[in-house]
């Protein structure tokens, strides 16, 4: 836990963020009751959400081959990241990466500036990336970074596949594709798996609820990708909130991103944030409520416990859309010309309010 904690302010310094900012920040993470309980129990999750952070730190320094390595390692032993491949692809641009030279970080001190100035520029640019990546989708980082990433996974999963078998196949991989949980789990899914828990489920019908989460995620990518930091959050926060299966150990994943893209964000905690925090603990709370009812005293209360889940849904997506309208939209890197000079119009950052 110490450990993600020192790699977030190293990442937070990283991008010109005071220190008591910093600090301030971190706290978010380590003072969470969901981290420091779900993070102790026994699980790896605090390790992934380590490699995580340390590949963001890499392509930040420029080392995209070593943070290609630890992606393919992390998504190896955690599935979920592999969401983070398109926009990282996207980032690696060559108005970002120069030869021989680090990528040029956007400052934190530019979330002051008023958006008169860079609102058309931000507003197109992501579009210009989808355009440029599209004609000049081969480049030497990209092809490196697709080839050590893909290498390091189908390698340790080959060695893994080859020390035990189809089990370690089904459990690791394809199980995720075709999961049906019909209890723990806050799913809005849950109650259809339920009552057709006993019917075999056609292969549409496994890989219909995956079509929300790849819109979504197609969505958000599209608008924030060069965003990083905050597209991860946004990513992950929505990948669990459409998930076919949700249980309390997946919150682990987005709270670790949360602290990152703090110093970015105009929400006060009174009162829009402190509303966001009620509505989602207590829609989580009233779903816990049903599950008591459910598990342990045997009510027969699974139409209620599915409008739970409903309510979950909503909370999530009311913090994702209070989230964004309150962040100030910050690309992590600046364009460069050839020959590493910045871009007409990028001589300072900039930033757009949402």
């Amino acid at each position: 836990m110490g450990k993600i904690s020192l790699f977030r302010i190293r990442i937070l310094k990283l991008r010109g963020v005071p220190e008591k900012l910093c600090t301030y920040s971190t706290m978010v993470w380590l003072f969470n009751p969901f981290t420091f309980t779900i993070g102790t129990r026994g699980n790896c999750e605090p390790i992934i959400c380590s490699m995580i952070l340390w590949i963001l730190m890499c392509l930040m320094n420029g080392h995209v081959l070593q943070a290609a390595f630890w992606y393919g390692l992390v998504v190896h032993m955690r599935i979920y990241p592999i969401i983070y491949a398109l926009p990282i692809v996207l980032l690696l641009d060559p108005q970002h990466f120069q030869p021989g030279k680090k990528p040029v970080l956007v400052e934190w001190s530019s979330r002051a500036l008023k958006p008169s100035s860079a609102t058309s520029s931000s507003k197109t640019s992501i579009t210009q990336y989808i355009w440029n990546f599209c004609i000049n989708m081969i480049t030497w980082r990209r092809v490196m970074f697709g080839i050590i990433s893909a290498s390091t996974f189908f390698f340790l999963t080959g060695l893994s596949f080859h020390l035990y078998g189809w089990d370690f196949l089904h459990e690791a991989l394809l199980y995720h594709l075709t999961r049906t949980d019909p209890r723990h789990n806050f799913s809005i899914y849950f109650y259809h798996i339920y009552l057709h828990y006993e019917h075999e489920f056609s292969i549409l019908e496994k890989l219909i609820s995956f079509l929300p989460q790849f819109i979504v995620q197609l969505v958000l990518i599209s608008r924030f990708a060069l965003d990083l930091p905050f597209c991860l959050f946004l990513q992950t926060l929505a990948f669990v909130a459409f998930n076919k299966v949700i249980t309390a150990q997946y919150f682990v994943w987005f709270f670790c991103l949360l602290p990152l893209i703090l110093p970015w964000s105009n929400i006060k905690l009174v009162w829009k944030g402190l509303a966001c925090i009620i509505l989602w603990i207590g829609a989580q709370t009233n779903w816990l409520a049903w599950a008591y009812l459910l598990e342990f005293r045997g009510k027969n209360v699974f139409f209620q416990l599915w409008v739970a889940s409903l309510l979950f849904l909503a909370a999530n997506t009311f913090v994702i859309i209070n989230t964004i309208c309150s962040h100030l939209y910050s690309p992590l890197f600046q364009q460069l010309k050839q020959g590493g000079k910045l871009k007409q119009g990028y001589e300072r950052p900039t930033a757009e309010p949402l």
